[in-house]
């Protein structure tokens, strides 16, 4: 089988009968080639006769404990990305997951853009994986940093600190709007360095339960709270010898700020529960969207760890501040995209490459990406044209326009104008929140209040 038919091939296994058929449904729309099975015995015969790139998988099986036949798979299948399914999500479930080998887990009920998002990311992972050794021509001189784009000014400033920081066991600090690649930035100083042969272990700090991130993190002895029926390792554990990306930092709170700055003074720490002093080698990487200086000021961010991770600071320009980047990311997408839609448009005119260069990106490169790739599935034409672009970019006429002439109430108007930003963003509520300048809990609130649509 073609590596490119490969990486569409998905298996769902889960014995509800609803969620396979729903599952199966969203993904078919996706181009994906979905197969199902009811249960651990025909899973393994599905896999037996034919390579899968993503299993989803229930954790909950009739004929077999799902943990256990994603040990077979992880053994047997080395090559397919496995995602966990699970209605009863526990802190000790997730960091065993991890631990065997899933690259993530999905709690149900979840929403269609969240089985789309970890889905692609399996899918990116596995491509990332199976990509050749050598590198495109116009990535930053083949130097370990091949997937991150660029030949700006802003750009090569960027490669060369990452090049001069990655050997090194210093802090990183990695700052930069959402979208402008803080995470590439990370996995290139990993790939760089001596710790490249271990592993790199990102954690979305956004994405944790403060309640249970500290059981996350350091792991956990038997019997240290309700739920803890056997010792578990932590994350950091996990990541020993590698090097440890803590993702949007500014999200930890204080008490865990304090624990995190002990493990960086002293590298070592202790499992919930234990007394027992555990050493650690590793490297710390952290990134910010926010400006960690002001967080300090309002009495969020411990001013003593912001200097403890800021030993090497890279700040990732954003792309309005790169745009001479925008031809050649447009090239690389529309090639990337080209193949995995089977399609074949092969540039794009000067028209449109300006209404590009003019747009603000407030998602940055995914935003772009994210443009590119739409393109790609809903235009026709061999070449990019201004009408084949989103109306917010090529200015005509969109969903939010000028109401002067119609007597709209402002609640109205503050509704379609959320509605507005959702779609920009294409429902990243993060993204959403920071262009309306509200945080993210009061978007939520509205989203509710509206009943808005978030999934694009």
């Amino acid at each position: 089988m073609p590596r490119s038919d490969l990486n569409r091939q998905i298996l769902v296994v889960d014995d509800e009968a609803a969620l396979r058929e729903g599952i199966a449904r969203v993904l078919t729309t996706q181009g994906l080639a979905v197969t199902t099975a009811t249960g651990a015995t025909q899973a393994l015969a599905q896999l037996a006769r034919q390579p899968f790139a993503v299993v989803l998988l229930d954790i909950k099986l009739p004929d077999m404990d799902g943990m256990q036949l994603l040990k077979h798979i992880r053994q047997d299948f080395p090559d397919t990305e496995v995602i966990m399914i699970t209605g009863y999500p526990t802190i000790a479930g997730a960091v065993e997951c991890i631990r065997l080998g899933a690259l993530d887990y999905l709690v149900k009920p979840f929403r269609i853009e969240e089985l789309e998002a970890v889905v692609q990311k399996a899918r990116d992972h596995l491509a990332q994986k199976n990509r050749p050794v050598a590198p495109e021509p116009e990535a930053a001189g083949g130097l370990g940093l091949d997937f991150i784009l660029g030949q700006s000014p802003a750009m090569r400033r960027v490669f060369d600190k990452i090049k001069r920081a990655a050997p090194s066991d210093s802090t990183v600090l990695l700052t930069g709007e959402s979208g402008t690649g803080k995470e590439l930035g990370a996995r290139a100083i990993h790939l760089l360095s001596p710790r490249a042969g271990q592993e790199f272990v990102p954690v979305d700090c956004s994405a944790l339960v403060e309640t249970l991130l500290e059981s996350e993190l350091f792991g956990h002895v038997k019997g240290s709270f309700t739920g803890a029926l056997q010792t578990k390792h932590g994350l950091f554990e996990l990541a020993n010898h590698g090097t440890f990306f803590f993702d949007e930092i500014s999200n930890l709170s204080l008490n865990i700020q304090a624990k995190l700055l002990r493990v960086i003074q002293e590298r070592e720490f202790m499992q919930v529960g234990s007394q027992k002093r555990i050493k650690l080698d590793i490297r710390i990487i952290a990134s910010s969207n926010r400006d960690l200086k002001e967080a300090i000021k309002a009495g969020a961010f411990r001013e003593d760890l912001y200097y403890r991770l800021s030993v090497i600071p890279i700040h990732l320009p954003p792309l309005r501040e790169r745009t001479g980047d925008i031809a050649l990311l447009v090239d690389h997408f529309l090639r990337q995209y080209n193949q995995k839609g089977h399609r074949e448009i092969t540039g794009i005119s000067s028209q449109a490459l300006k209404l590009f260069i003019d747009y603000g990106w407030p998602g940055n490169v995914r935003e772009l990406e994210h443009t590119i790739e739409r393109i790609v599935i809903l235009e026709d034409g061999a070449v990019i044209q201004p009408e084949h672009l989103p109306s917010f970019i090529s200015q005509r006429q969109g969903e939010f326009h000028d109401f002067s002439d119609e007597n709209y109430s402002l609640e109205e108007l503050e509704k379609r104008y959320i509605q507005f930003i959702l779609r920009r963003t294409k429902g990243r509520r993060q993204e959403a929140a920071r262009i309306l300048r509200i945080n993210r809990k009061t978007l939520s609130h509205k989203i509710e209040k509206y009943r808005l649509r978030t999934n694009w």
